[in-house]
């Protein structure tokens, strides 16, 4: 009789090896022999789930996207609306380990966007989360029930800045530097 394969708890079991060489070693690290290596896989086994690295890539941001939905979910909306603008738009940023990984995986897939239609359809779908949570913060910081389109984009760019120097620049653009500069943003929606 034949053996019957449970592929999404293999792709799962993947997932968590392929987040254990990551936030170990570092996106870079994320490799088809590193992650089969590490799940005790073989690496033609693994290329069963994941022909091409961008294929590894765009599975790493669902798993990116899960997790900051997740924790922008479960995240306390009570307060005042600029605090809770900020906390929710501080999970969408590089300021912890976690994070950083996170962003790292971003930044790869972004730049494979440009050549690679799954890529690009991935960033598209990450794009419209960051959006839709920005759409929030300005709703909550103006009170207005549809976000004004241009200064969403300011948000979304800084935002998307700040991921950026925090990634490339780290020693310029620490965790606290990077929540002065938002906090410091969206103090300029309560200005007269």
């Amino acid at each position: 009789m034949p053996k019957i394969v449970d592929h999404d708890a293999r792709r799962a079991e993947l997932a968590r090896a392929m987040w254990r060489v990551v936030y170990r070693d570092g996106v870079g690290a994320a490799t088809v022999r590193s992650i089969a290596a590490e799940a005790g896989w073989s690496p033609s086994a693994l290329r069963h789930y994941f022909a091409t690295q961008t294929e590894l890539l765009v599975f790493a941001m669902e798993h990116v996207q899960a997790e900051a939905a997740e924790r922008i979910a479960a995240d306390d909306r009570t307060g005042p609306p600029r605090e809770v603008a900020q906390r929710v738009l501080e999970h969408l940023l590089p300021l912890d380990r976690q994070r950083v990984r996170e962003a790292e995986v971003w930044l790869l897939l972004a730049a494979r966007a440009q050549t690679d239609p799954a890529a690009r359809s991935r960033m598209t779908e990450a794009d419209d989360g960051i959006r839709r949570a920005v759409d929030f913060a300005v709703c909550l910081l103006t009170g207005e029930p549809v976000p004004d389109p241009a200064a969403a984009a300011r948000l979304h760019a800084l935002l998307d800045g700040l991921a950026l120097h925090a990634l490339t620049y780290p020693e310029r653009m620490p965790p606290g530097r990077a929540r002065e500069l938002l906090g410091a943003y969206l103090d300029t929606f309560a200005a007269p």
